[in-house]
């Protein structure tokens, strides 16, 4: 399916963008332009894994923005069987994620949507997020920043989603519009129960409609390239859901 580079410039320099889209854009029952969904990919980045997702969501009739949003690292990529047990590369990951701080990746979030919006052949007023471990933070951290602009999100073994921290994106609960979507994975030290609860006391305030799934399996599932913890029948069921709340949320 078609695949194009973007180069979004921002204050901090330059954030490549793979726009993925269907193979025959504007044909059948869903012509016109296409509804955009943004894809945050996990600490190990830009690499084919997340090429493969942003393309199977694309079939569906999305056009579907891969986001490097450690561009401030360069385009860089981690082997997963490695990246947390080798003390160099966890080092360098790191500072990988350093770089890319919540509200820097909003901003720059922002100036992809404003580049998309431009476009005749996309619908970029009401679009849809979603990302797995630190991108699952990034998509349902969008909901609460752009409240206007984000229909549905998604966070699939997200961290850090809710936590203490002032700036934790679950105390913009009450800013947010879009439908969510949290599939948890099993005794994850990055999502634990208290801080579900955090996150489910703040939803259910708001009034935000949204779905806490548990998964019996490990953070990481639904990620085929990550060693000893992708669980094919829940990364199966994990995209029965996805497809389900964008359909739902994003007319085609």
């Amino acid at each position: 399916m078609p695949v194009t580079e973007l180069d979004i410039h921002t204050p901090d320099g330059v954030m490549d963008v793979h726009l993925h889209t269907p193979a025959a854009p504007g044909t059948g029952s869903g012509a016109g332009p296409l509804p955009v969904v943004l894809l945050y990919p996990d600490a190990g980045g830009v690499r084919p894994v997340m090429h493969d997702m942003a393309e199977r969501l694309a079939a569906d009739g999305y056009a579907v923005a891969l986001i490097n949003y450690f561009y401030r690292s360069g385009r860089v990529s981690f082997d997963l069987a490695t990246a947390f047990s080798d003390p160099t590369e966890r080092e360098k990951l790191m500072a990988m994620m350093k770089l890319a701080d919540p509200p820097s990746v909003m901003r720059d979030s922002e100036l992809v949507l404003d580049a998309l919006a431009g476009r005749d052949d996309l619908r970029a007023d009401q679009v849809g997020a979603f990302g797995y471990c630190r991108g699952g933070l990034m998509a349902f951290t969008l909901a609460g920043w752009l409240p206007e602009r984000i229909a549905a999100a998604a966070s699939v073994h997200g961290g850090g989603i809710a936590t203490d921290d002032p700036s934790s994106p679950h105390h913009r609960a009450e800013a947010i519009r879009a439908a969510l979507y949290f599939g948890v994975a099993a005794n994850d030290r990055s999502c634990t129960p208290e801080q579900q609860e955090l996150l489910v006391t703040a939803l259910d305030k708001a009034g935000i409609r949204y779905e806490l799934e548990h998964y019996d399996a490990g953070h990481g599932f639904a990620v085929a390239d990550h060693p000893g913890v992708y669980d094919p029948a829940a990364a199966a069921h994990h995209w029965t859901k996805l497809t389900e709340l964008f359909a739902r949320e994003l007319p085609r």
